[in-house]
């Protein structure tokens, strides 16, 4: 299957209120891990809210061309898959 930004932005919207973990690079050899709920979608972003307990802040944004390009990965909690791969 081809994986393009429109069958990303389909899948991430069956998902919109879901427990998600994201796995980011942040450098070189560096990664960071967030959990939070899928909380929006926008044409060119989707929003993270944040579980409180873990970060300092309360929301973080990601493009979906981060999904394609693996920069970050998407896991649901309650399939424990990513969501591209």
């Amino acid at each position: 299957m081809s994986i393009n930004i429109s069958t990303i932005k389909e899948e991430l919207e069956n998902k919109v209120g879901s427990r998600i973990k994201l796995v980011a690079q942040t450098g070189r050899k560096k990664q960071t891990e967030r959990h939070g709920v899928l909380a929006e979608l926008y044409p060119s972003v989707f929003i993270v809210q944040l579980d409180q307990e873990e970060n300092a802040f309360e929301r973080v944004s990601y493009s979906y061309t981060d999904i394609l390009t693996h920069s970050v990965e998407v896991l649901f909690h309650d399939s424990e898959e990513e969501l591209i791969g």
